[in-house]
């Protein structure tokens, strides 16, 4: 069972906290940072807790927030320090933060059970007793007619579970390390919940479904305001294929360059286009590769499964495609297009922060922020959607190019290109959704059941639409994207304008 999809509470605290910082940003020319302290008390106002057990905690928890929002690490519980400590170091107009990129907030952590089977008050205390007849530690026994479970004993097999006829049994996992499909979250000495940052691929599944909001991302809203205030340099906004619908029915996309204006970007880009050029070098690349030198080949463009395959089948990681991903394309054709100027990207994704953090990319993308991001910037700006004008979109991107959001439409992309220059060509395709699933296909493809195959990886659930820096639904969000796909007056990426561009921007 996910959260994913019901708005909560966590999510109104981290949209205050986005709003917050953004208008902090916006500000600080006049203000400075004075204001910081006085923030949390806007945030949780009063003197009477609403979500936990008490005021003083809710606001503690507010204050890291903010810090990571900033780009700040969390502070030492140990030692007292002002919530703005360190802060005037994060005021610049280029990206900033401090590694690393998930944190957990440890005073907000509920220290969830690992994994515990437990009788519940249900149990009706039955005469024939199946559960304690087919556990295979004699960990189930009765007292006072009721099942109970020695957990010292109990090997978490299930058995039990399965046999009582009243569901009285059940299992408690801690739900971040569920959604992790990294396995990279374990108990710190006090049962908190603690990330292996060795092993962690930042796709933010578990700040996502951690129900207590303890797990949250570094953001660099900050440092994006700053450089949109200097007049110098243009930033362009670099919107990503699975905003479609994010933003709500009112902000269309003729309403999109309007939009962002608001905020000071210069103007906006589709990157469905560094998209459509994705999927002409991933069919290249397939075509001359597949099977003669590599038995199969990944797509590239998902930064946590592309990391999650190199790291754990590192045999095999040239069989995922070295193709440019599409933010990077897209970023490189706006800094052709306007020399001098910078990037955000505006996407759904934890991961491509970090992407956008390496060295051989740090140049193309100045900033990554999330539409959730994002929407704190449009509530600290005010910006009324229905008021905005229409004007033409920002770019003719081809419906594949728009698709790549979706599961499964990166490869349909790929296999069209394919089949229009090699019709004769059967295109075999498999693909996943989830790390789990995604080092499953790996395990098959390893041994040698997936030759000749095109592996479409996505670490979230429904692909791109599923990201933890979402805001609608992932139905919803995926049936607007399908919408904008029909709006499209290219079907496929071959047809792209900016192809000729390729060579180029490969360089």
């Amino acid at each position: 069972m996910s959260m994913r999809g019901i708005h909560t509470s966590i999510n109104d605290i981290r949209c205050k906290v986005f709003t917050e910082i953004a208008r902090l940003s916006y500000g600080y020319r006049e203000n400075g940072l004075s204001d910081m302290e006085n923030i949390p008390y806007r945030i949780i106002p009063g003197e009477v807790s609403t979500y936990r057990e008490s005021v003083f905690l809710e606001r503690a928890i507010v204050k890291e927030r903010m810090r990571l929002a900033m780009g700040l690490p969390l502070r030492d519980v140990t030692e007292h320090a002002p919530v703005s400590t360190g802060a005037e170091e994060c005021v610049k107009p280029e990206k900033y933060y401090q590694p690393p990129l998930i944190n957990i907030i440890k005073f907000a952590c509920h220290a969830c059970p690992e994994n515990k089977v437990v009788v519940t008050d249900q149990c009706q205390g039955c005469l024939a007793q199946p559960c304690r007849q087919v556990c295979p530690k004699n960990a189930v026994y009765i007292e006072r007619g009721l099942a109970h479970i020695h957990q010292s004993m109990c090997i978490k097999c299930g058995r039990c579970m399965s046999v009582c006829q009243y569901g009285a049994i059940m299992r408690l996992q801690r739900p971040c390390a569920t959604a992790c499909g990294m396995n990279a979250i374990h108990s710190d000495q006090y049962g908190r919940a603690e990330i292996d940052q060795e092993k962690c691929v930042s796709c933010g599944m578990c700040l996502a479904n951690c129900p207590f909001g303890a797990i949250a991302d570094k953001a660099q809203i900050f440092q994006c305001i700053q450089a949109l205030l200097d007049e110098d340099t243009p930033v362009y906004a670099a919107i990503a294929p699975a905003i479609a619908g994010q933003f709500g029915k009112e902000l269309t996309p003729e309403k999109m360059r309007a939009a962002f204006r608001k905020l000071g970007f210069a103007d906006v880009a589709e990157v469905a286009v560094g998209a459509d050029l994705c999927t002409l070098q991933e069919a290249e690349d397939f075509v001359s590769e597949v099977p003669e030198k590599l038995p199969f080949m990944g797509t590239s463009c998902c930064p946590a499964w592309s990391v999650m395959a190199k790291r754990e089948f590192p045999e095999h990681a040239d069989c995922i495609s070295m193709a440019l991903t599409p933010m990077v394309l897209t970023g490189r054709l706006l800094k052709q297009e306007h020399p001098g100027c910078k990037v955000a990207f505006i996407g759904p994704c934890a991961a491509k922060k970090l992407e956008a953090s390496r060295k051989s990319v740090r140049s193309d993308i100045d900033f990554v922020l999330t539409f959730e991001e994002v929407m704190g910037m449009f509530e600290a700006k005010e910006v009324d959607f229905a008021a905005l004008a229409a004007e033409p979109v920002p770019s003719n991107a081809s419906a594949d190019g728009r698709g790549f959001s979706v599961s499964g439409g990166v490869a349909e992309a790929v296999a069209s290109c394919i089949r229009h220059d090699h019709p004769e060509r059967e295109i075999l395709i498999e693909r996943a959704e989830g790390l789990n699933d995604c080092r499953k296909m790996l395990q098959r493809a390893k041994a040698g059941r997936l030759n000749g195959y095109l592996l479409e990886g996505m670490a979230c659930p429904g692909g791109c639409v599923g990201g933890a820096g979402t805001v609608q639904l992932i139905p919803k969000a995926t049936q607007e994207v399908a919408k904008v796909k029909k709006a499209s007056s290219k079907v496929h990426a071959y047809e792209s304008d900016y192809s000729r561009m390729l060579p180029v921007l490969e360089e």
